[in-house]
């Protein structure tokens, strides 16, 4: 069992490394740039995702509402898979496919910004859920494994790819990316 640990935190670790080497820094950096203007600005950001890419999306919501590393003021992010009864009703009326494309269409406006989650990069409903960013002009940012990348590609300002073909990895990739813009907008809006 201790090899089977040691190989997996070894995947891990060779997920991260490959993070951290080539453009995907400078890209982290770009998007940390344009949603901390978006903020600056008064905007909010709108995340969502599918299963785990549900509870990023709320983690990351809570760093941004609450704090990451420094105290600071509040900054206006919503998961929106938080709300089960909007969740569950458009899933109802309209179809699951629409239950984040009715709500980015009802809170996301010019000036606001997305981020979508998906580790398949084929979800129909982050893809419609982008799609309605898009015709909003809201910032649209995609997280996602390697082999969903050319189906978001289209559909977002910012795609950011986590080098890893399986969920759990491209789950964790996914959340030191999105902590790592947590940091970078702090750093960005309120110094430290």
């Amino acid at each position: 069992m201790a090899e089977r640990a040691r190989q997996r935190l070894a995947v891990h670790a060779a997920m991260a490394q490959a993070l951290a080497g080539g453009e995907t820094a400078a890209a982290i950096a770009a998007v940390a740039g344009d949603l901390a203007a978006r903020f600056d600005a008064g905007g909010t950001l709108l995340i969502f995702g599918n299963g785990g890419s549900a509870a990023d999306a709320q983690h990351l919501a809570a760093e941004f509402t609450g704090r990451y590393l420094l105290d600071r003021a509040p900054l206006p992010a919503l998961a929106l898979a938080d709300n089960t009864a909007a969740v569950t009703a458009i899933a109802n009326d309209y179809g699951f496919e629409h239950v984040f494309a009715r709500q980015v269409r009802a809170f996301g406006g010019d000036g606001d910004a997305a981020i979508a989650l998906s580790t398949s990069g084929a979800s129909a409903n982050v893809l419609e859920g982008l799609r309605a960013a898009r015709e909003l002009g809201l910032l649209t940012i995609g997280v996602t494994g390697e082999g969903g990348a050319e189906r978001m590609r289209a559909l977002c300002d910012h795609l950011l790819t986590i080098p890893a073909e399986q969920t759990p990895q491209i789950q964790e990739g996914t959340m030191l990316v999105l902590h790592t813009i947590c940091e970078l907008v702090e750093h960005s809006l309120f110094g430290g």
